[in-house]
């Protein structure tokens, strides 16, 4: 029989990749759902290559456009504007859902669509740092299996054999340096917007490519492994590994210590979200040359000020999580657009999670998803505000 899966996200790299993997097997996958925002091409060859029945695209304008192609094709495809209407797509569960979409834009979606699925493999940082709680909640009530993903997590799973946290001294994540690992404090000041975006080992977006210039994507990866582990962030360490072939270091309290390695492709933890364990990848040879220098280093917190942050996060879930992702996504658009510098994007984001009217938000757990919405969208407006004069 035919496996089910649904991609939320499917024309982003992620989705992309995801159905890359299952083309090569098309014959035992039936692809019921896939969703986009605006990319109307996109979906459309992959419509066609999958025979797809079901499209969600949630910018208006870009679903009326759609709708006309389809009509005109007289293309056999339901098509929706928004989430709304799953229980009219899925038939009892589905097997399997790749939960892609950027932003905080993939919370509402994760959790629409947890109840319709037998597993789920969530790849959107935010979804699990602001609303956890919540996507837990309904991982339990649904009893739907969770895979993380982004490699550090997937690393970090695979050597824990799932959940049992128990018995760790200390996980350390391995960070690329980004793009300005070997620039010079005094460069970096003055680094301009396409330079920070060109990162040496991985093919990302803008936005990602300057947290991972920033380091602030492995604050936020320790915050992901804490809330899905359950693990105290202060045992995280973060070491910087320019090859990106080491992904996670356990240490045991029992004197052991387990890492996990593989090559710089997202299609190996996506392919075992989609597997499992026993399935062949057909994986490049093991790279000792990288193994026999692994390089690694201790990330120098005057260079990458952004990690000083973590320390500043609330050990329990909270609203302040929110805070954090929202004004740092406000921020990293300020600089992308030239508005602010490379440097102005710590100190405003220092400067505004230390505003009173945000700090009490480190004692308020998010309770539903309206709260966390709504907050970001003030957070947004507020970072703007004090950022352009």
């Amino acid at each position: 029989m035919k496996k089910k899966i649904a991609i939320l996200g499917s024309t982003g790299s992620i989705g992309k990749t995801t159905l890359n993997i299952i083309y090569k097997d098309k014959k035992n996958f039936d692809v019921i759902l896939l969703t986009a925002n605006k990319n109307i091409k996109g979906i459309i060859n992959q419509v066609n290559k999958f025979k797809v029945k079901n499209i969600i695209i949630t910018s208006k304008p870009h679903y009326l456009i759609l709708k006309k192609i389809l009509q005109k094709r007289k293309k056999k495809v339901n098509l929706y504007n928004d989430f709304s209407k799953l229980n009219k797509i899925f038939n009892g569960k589905i097997d399997y859902v790749m939960s892609s979409i950027t932003g905080l834009q993939g919370l509402e979606p994760t959790l629409k669509i947890i109840k319709h699925t037998k597993k789920i493999a969530i790849a959107n940082k935010e979804t699990i740092i602001c609303g956890w709680n919540l996507v837990n909640s309904l991982l339990k009530k649904f009893k739907t299996e969770f895979i993380p993903v982004d490699s550090e997590h997937f690393s970090i799973w695979k050597i824990l054999g799932g959940f049992n946290s128990k018995g760790i001294d200390k996980i350390y994540i391995t960070a690329s340096g980004g793009p300005l690992l070997n620039h010079s404090k005094k460069k970096i000041k003055k680094i301009l917007p396409s330079e920070v975006t060109k990162h040496p080992m991985w093919s990302m977006g803008k936005k990602i490519s300057v947290d991972s210039a920033t380091l602030m994507n492995k604050v936020f990866e320790i915050i992901e492994a804490q809330r899905i582990f359950e693990i105290n962030k202060d045992k995280f360490r973060i070491l910087i590994h320019p090859k990106s072939y080491l992904h996670s270091l356990i240490k045991f309290n029992n004197g052991t210590t387990k890492l996990l390695m593989h090559d710089t492709d997202m299609k190996i933890p996506i392919f075992n979200s989609i597997y499992g364990n026993y399935s062949n990848f057909n994986s490049k040879k093991i790279n000792f040359k990288i193994i026999n220098n692994l390089d690694l280093q201790t990330p120098d917190y005057g260079k990458f000020p952004h990690l000083k942050l973590l320390k500043l996060f609330p050990k329990k879930i909270s609203l302040f999580e929110t805070v954090i992702i929202s004004a740092n996504d406000e921020l990293v658009n300020l600089f992308l657009n030239k508005q602010i510098s490379y440097s102005d994007i710590y100190k405003n984001i220092k400067k505004i999670i230390n505003l009173k009217e945000f700090v009490q938000y480190k004692k308020k757990k998010p309770s539903n998803l309206n709260q966390i919405i709504n907050l970001n969208r003030y957070v947004r407006l507020k970072t703007i505000n004090l950022c352009i004069q």
